[in-house]
């Protein structure tokens, strides 16, 4: 938190930051004490109340996905007020409530500068805690159910880890839909958590068999399309329980990388199509970044999704919070506070 003090107001407190200088565990995280200028043109300055985590960070920190430059700062996805505006900036005013879910990284810090194109206004009834939340999460179930494949009202799909951040949120919008999702989960305490968001059945691996339940459930008819965000380890079971001509969206790499990949595999097991999408894309333009979250709030406004924070950490335990969600110890969504 930054403020001059009454007896020498050259020193100030800066805002504090989560940085990484080298790639690696949780343990490469660290705080720092840093300066945070005016906005340049185009920009807003933002003091955060609350901030998303999401397993993609955990790839940045890695080096499974790169970054601009070391040190970095990590995180693509806040909620909090705007303290000041630069120039060309005709949208939002200081005090605004915002939200962001793609911006870039550094989202991990107590107050940062964002380019204006990635906020969005947040409605009265939507609190930064929520916001931080469901944002990133909700819009990625938004793209993936309206935009990569739209399943059909009764329709049965399979969605893999469906009690994480994402996965419950995507049982509320597949009962709200009139979709028959199928979760995947890891216990007998997140498979009542999933159905109780709105799965359809749930399948708990890899106790049960899952290509086995899949045929079960659909009287062998089997799926249309599958959302896989758990990569190496399923992706061989997510083909097996396509039907000739269905559709693996892998959007995920949970447990690795999916790699070495022969292509033959989607014709052998039935002229199957596989597509890798990404939220950035979706939200490369203002226009969609409006529509997919009003499409959201609206789900909001009418009870059909309510977000589940289950964990939050001070900003300064980042790396807690990272070993927490490495370690699958986690259940809905997480935050940090600053």
């Amino acid at each position: 938190m930054a403020f001059e003090c009454a007896h020498n107001p050259e020193i100030r407190v800066m805002p504090l930051r989560i940085q990484f200088a080298r790639h690696g565990g949780p343990e490469v995280l660290e705080a720092v004490d840093v300066a945070v200028s005016a906005p340049g043109p185009g920009e807003l300055r933002i003091r955060h109340r609350a901030i998303g985590i999401n397993f993609v960070d955990t790839y940045l920190r890695e080096g499974l996905y790169p970054v601009a430059a070391l040190p970095s700062g990590l995180g693509s996805e806040a909620a909090g007020v705007v303290e000041a505006v630069g120039a060309d900036v005709g949208d939002f005013a200081p005090g605004d409530r915002i939200a962001y879910a793609d911006g870039p990284l550094g989202a991990y810090a107590e107050v940062r500068l964002l380019p204006a194109q990635h906020a969005v206004k947040l409605p009265p009834a939507v609190d930064f805690e929520t916001a931080a939340a469901l944002l990133l999460k909700g819009l990625t179930v938004q793209f993936l159910l309206e935009r990569t494949c739209r399943p059909q009202p009764d329709e049965s799909i399979l969605w893999w880890a469906a009690a994480g951040g994402v996965g419950l949120l995507a049982c509320q919008w597949a009962r709200a839909a009139g979709i028959r999702l199928i979760g995947v989960v890891g216990s007998d305490a997140k498979a009542t958590q999933a159905r109780a968001a709105g799965a359809f059945a749930t399948i708990v691996w890899p106790r049960e068999d899952v290509v086995e339940r899949v045929r079960e459930l659909t009287a062998g008819a089997m799926l249309r399309v599958v959302y896989d965000s758990v990569g190496r380890d399923s992706f061989t079971t997510s083909l097996d329980c396509l039907a000739p001509f269905g559709l693996l969206v892998s959007f995920g790499n949970a447990s690795g990388p999916v790699t070495g990949v022969d292509l033959g595999i989607l014709a052998r097991k039935g002229s199957l199509y596989l597509t890798r999408p990404t939220l950035a894309t979706h939200l490369a333009s203002r226009e969609r970044l409006d529509a997919g979250a009003a499409a959201l709030f609206q789900r909001v406004r009418e009870g059909a999704l309510q977000v589940h924070i289950g964990q939050r950490w001070p900003l300064r335990e980042a790396a807690a919070a990272h070993r927490a969600l490495a370690a699958r110890q986690t259940v809905g969504a997480s935050l940090l506070l600053p």
